[in-house]
């Protein structure tokens, strides 16, 4: 409003003087002023009014927020756990739509459904899969489907979490592996293989987390070995003690436990040095992952919109089933001004993908 008045003060004030005054250079000078003085006016103006309708069109953002449904992906630096990149993402939503706002707190409830795919630990980065509003329910399609990765491993070194977070507990020689040694095992760890889980990891023990069990220095056991599928593996470079390797697996397949498995077979000892989702699905890293410059209401309702036609009729979400993800759904629900979160964790025998432990 005060932009207004300002804006109405300047151009009464640039209001020409009715009497004739002879055209001179300083004349022309000074009605070139007058004009530019009115367009910065017009322009002040101008803003307040587009300020006004920005604050008139936070509820339009809501309702659009609220609607949105499908799967889409975004790009999950180093650092932050999944659960938290989801919550920075929601966050960043709700703020993007003025929610809560006593708008919309006047409602009865209002619910934001977001949750992930497939977990990635901190230590990961690359394509994480999530779901919204009812594209959570297609998130279980996401667990059990095909993932690729690529994952740098170091020789010699193993750690208690199985990657460079940990703690080294063994060192053993490597300096007389060749890349012919580890082209030649690949193969016994491609297929359908049986694989043990981590102890650090997502999976659960009476409720519990194993990897926080851990923490407290609680003893675990190594859960027994369980079937997995790798379907291509391949090393892509080899600069000692650093190997390289391209790996698409499925759901419940740990990268840490295979590159800890290759160091045992090399008769040496391995670690995950990094890793990095390409894709999962039919979702990959280049092509389909938003940077978090891109996490805004609008640029996720394109996404969704071009996401779509990436899966089969089969799992279109007008013929999606009723079924609850194994993975994390956070519900927002407006219920005088406070945030409820609703969480369902995938338990032992759930399954999970690629180096998802969290910790």
């Amino acid at each position: 409003m005060a932009a207004a008045e300002a804006a109405a003060v300047v151009l009464s004030c640039l209001k020409p003087d009715p009497a004739p005054v002879p055209e001179s250079a300083g004349t022309a000078a000074a009605t070139a002023a007058t004009s530019s003085a009115m367009a910065a006016a017009a322009a002040v103006a101008a803003a307040a009014r587009t300020g006004s309708e920005a604050r008139v069109s936070k509820p339009a953002l809501a309702t659009k927020l609220l609607s949105l449904s499908g799967v889409f992906a975004v790009h999950k630096p180093k650092g932050p756990t999944s659960a938290e990149l989801l919550n920075r993402l929601k966050e960043k939503l709700l703020a993007e739509a003025g929610m809560p706002s006593p708008e919309w707190t006047k409602r009865k409830k209002q619910t934001l459904k977001i949750g992930h795919g497939g977990t990635l630990d901190s230590a990961a980065r690359g394509v994480l899969v999530v779901g919204i509003g009812r594209g959570t329910k297609m998130l279980t399609s996401m667990l059990s489907g095909s993932k690729r990765y690529i994952a740098i491993g170091e020789l010699g070194k193993a750690t208690d979490t199985l990657d460079s977070t940990g703690k080294v507990t063994e060192e053993k020689p490597y300096d007389k592996i060749t890349q012919e040694d580890i082209e030649s095992i690949l193969q016994k760890f491609t297929g359908n293989i049986m694989q043990v889980p981590p102890l650090y990891s997502a999976l659960k023990k009476d409720g519990q987390r194993l990897s926080a069990l851990m923490k407290r220095g609680e003893e675990v056991e190594a859960k027994p070995a369980r079937p997995v599928t790798v379907y291509s593996l391949s090393l892509q470079k080899f600069q000692p003690p650093f190997f390289t390797l391209d790996v698409e697996c499925g759901g419940g397949f740990y990268i840490r436990s295979l590159v800890s498995d290759i160091g045992k077979e090399l008769s040496s000892c391995a670690n995950v040095l990094e890793l990095t989702r390409t894709k999962q699905g039919p979702f990959t890293l280049e092509e389909h992952a938003l940077p978090e410059d891109k996490w805004t209401i609008d640029d996720i309702a394109q996404s969704l919109e071009r996401c779509s036609s990436l899966f089969p009729a089969e799992l279109a979400l007008k013929k999606s089933k009723p079924e609850e993800s194994n993975e994390q759904v956070l519900s927002y629900t407006h219920r005088h001004s406070r945030r409820d979160w609703k969480c369902q964790q995938p338990s032992l025998g759930e399954k999970t993908t690629g180096w998802d432990g969290e910790r």
